[in-house]
């Protein structure tokens, strides 16, 4: 009967560890050095923090839901691919916490005014949708963003502390 209040007692902690990872983020993530660029493989899925062309930080991402081939116009959930910037962040974010990603640029603009259509915009890298609670973890394997980059919320917390305004980041296939 001990061992069971036990194993019981391990269980509420996990869970309640779990929550608070979900809603407190920050309090889980790792302190890393500050980065100077970011490097995408939407192929790979994967997303590198670099300091000095060293990476600092990896992490496993999610794309927009219709991942191949670089974002055309508003709507066809593809993430972009090229150079752009982080240009501004959201603390009030729809998803724990986003940075912004400064597409479209003037080409993207223009390829998309040559088709009479709007390029989009609002690309973020962002963490789990605020409200989703014990359940972000199911978003995880699968690409569900409109085009966006996600992380987890505590990846999240990480990102938004080693990763300034003016960051370059780099998107590729």
């Amino acid at each position: 009967m001990k061992i069971l209040k036990i194993v019981a007692g391990l269980a509420v902690l996990g869970l309640i560890l779990y929550v608070a990872d979900d809603y407190w983020p920050e309090y889980f993530a790792d302190p890393i050095p500050t980065a100077d660029q970011i490097y995408v493989s939407k192929s790979d899925r994967e997303m590198v923090l670099l300091k000095a062309g060293q990476p600092i930080a990896t992490y496993s991402i999610s794309l927009g839901g219709e991942p191949s081939g670089h974002k055309a116009q508003e709507g066809d959930e593809k993430t972009p691919e090229g150079a752009y910037l982080i240009d501004w962040r959201n603390e009030n974010s729809s998803y724990y916490r986003s940075l912004h990603i400064s597409y479209p640029n003037t080409q993207d603009e223009a390829q998309a005014s040559a088709r009479s259509v709007s390029p989009g915009g609002a690309i973020m890298i962002h963490a789990s949708p605020n409200g989703l609670g014990l359940f972000s973890w199911a978003l995880a394997p699968f690409d569900w963003t409109d085009g966006c980059i996600a992380v987890s919320n505590t990846e999240m917390a990480e990102i938004w502390a080693a990763v300034p305004d003016g960051t370059p980041i780099k998107i590729v296939p």
